[in-house]
């Protein structure tokens, strides 16, 4: 196992040789369900712990609904929680980088300062700033002082963007990303890339713990990934939250406890944010249902198709998606679509980013963690309660990100201007007008 085990809280039936571990002493056996208290995600909540007739134990058996998505955890689930030594750290880790902007720059040394002084730390910055380029300076500190780095995030499609830039930034650190289905090494790993349900595998195993996109869903709305966070860090880890959206709780907690802040209004090639506009489509949402594309919409494929441009059209659910992705076919035919239950969305993404696909038509999905050069993006009904303000600024954040392309056309088709939207709008404009 080779360290694999170290900060794990692990079903003992998914682990070979199991005894072995447990017969030398190295890990602590737990019960899954202990004093009406879940004791992976730590839910004591009764109405998500179900009582039934097990036939393992052959007896009445509790188990936990709350993450249940990780496998079934119930009162006669073995947990293993590693007590031997700890697996040794070096401090041989390179980090290959290019230049930053002095914005950047300024950032990752506060972050680097924050670390040093185990203090948390928000780095608020626009889409398209650079954060994760702001991150590879902390973390090579942090490993080069041995300590052990998480990166965190909801989405698993950020994991996949991710992971592969980090293990060619860090070509000597074994960079392990876990997300449902990855495959895992069994090795010690001092970097760890993980979607935040993956969280709840740990227990005092970070030394350093990032949230990247903290304001995503569904982190903001799950006290469970929040506990998971604080779980898999050690008692005195710094958070860093990474966000260009942060909630205003966010921003108070920031305040209230004196964590280290960053700010960058400005994208690290120095241009604006590209602004949407606002295209009003009268019954947009029962033509698309009638299997009719609105004109405005046609004319909006027609013109990427004409200069070539990949393009990302956001639509608010899957039967939407697939009410519109035929209409969008018989304009532009090399378009696929993507959401939160296609297997195959990864795949799909990067045709896209190779230039085997124009388009992808896609879910709220797709709204953070990819960068698509020339990219152009289309919400369709803009005006639906899914696209709060906040999914509005990220979506638009796709475009404008190269500094080759640093413009581009964000548009919001809709029936009825939301205060989502205008928010939205006003916040790009307030900064656009912000000075570095």
């Amino acid at each position: 196992m080779d360290g694999f085990l170290e900060g794990r809280l692990i079903d003992r039936n998914v682990i070979e040789h199991a005894h072995t571990y447990i017969q030398s002493g190295q890990v602590i056996c737990i019960q899954g369900i202990e004093n009406g208290r879940c004791m992976r995600c730590h839910n004591n909540d009764p109405r998500y712990l179900f009582t039934y007739h097990c036939a393992v134990c052959n007896g009445p058996c509790t188990y936990c609904r709350k993450c249940i998505q990780l496998g079934r955890i119930s009162s006669c689930t073995t947990l293993l929680k590693w007590c031997g030594p700890q697996h040794p750290r070096t401090n041989d880790h390179t980090l290959e980088l290019s230049g930053l902007s002095a914005a950047q720059q300024r950032a990752s040394d506060e972050l680097i300062e924050s670390i040093r002084q185990k203090r948390s730390h928000l780095l608020h910055a626009v889409c398209g700033a650079g954060k994760t380029e702001i991150l590879f300076q902390p973390v090579l500190y942090a490993l080069q002082q041995q300590l052990r780095v998480c990166i965190a995030t909801p989405r698993t499609d950020v994991v996949l963007e991710l992971a592969p830039r980090l293990q060619r930034a860090f070509p000597k650190t074994f960079v392990q990303p876990l997300y449902g289905g990855a495959p895992v090494e069994h090795r010690f790993a001092p970097l760890i890339v993980a979607t935040t349900h993956q969280l709840l595998r740990f227990e005092a195993a970070f030394d350093v713990m990032i949230v990247d996109e903290a304001d995503a869903f569904p982190y903001t709305y799950d006290e469970m990934l929040q506990r998971a966070v604080n779980k898999a860090k050690t008692a005195d880890a710094p958070v860093c939250f990474v966000t260009a959206t942060p909630s205003k709780k966010l921003l108070a907690t920031c305040k209230k406890e004196r964590w280290g802040y960053s700010f960058l209004p400005r994208r690290y090639h120095g241009y604006s944010l590209p602004v949407p506009r606002i295209s009003t489509v009268w019954r947009l949402h029962a033509k698309l249902q009638k299997n009719k594309l609105p004109n405005k919409l046609y004319d909006w494929l027609k013109l990427r198709k004409e200069k070539q441009q990949p393009f990302l059209l956001f639509l608010p659910t899957i039967e939407l998606i697939e009410c519109v992705l035929p209409l969008v076919q018989q304009v532009i035919p090399n378009v696929e679509a993507v959401h939160a239950k296609d297997e195959q969305r990864k795949e799909k993404v990067l045709q896209l980013r190779e230039g085997q696909l124009q388009g992808l038509v896609t879910s709220t999905i797709l709204e953070r963690g990819i960068t698509i050069t020339n990219v152009q993006v289309a919400v369709v009904c803009a005006d639906d309660a899914i696209f709060d303000a906040g999914a509005l600024i990220q979506i638009s954040g796709r475009v404008g990100r190269h500094v080759h392309y640093a413009s581009g056309d964000v548009v919001f088709f809709s029936e009825a201007i939301t205060i989502a939207m205008d928010e939205a709008i006003a916040e790009i404009k307030r900064l656009n007008a912000v000075m570095t």
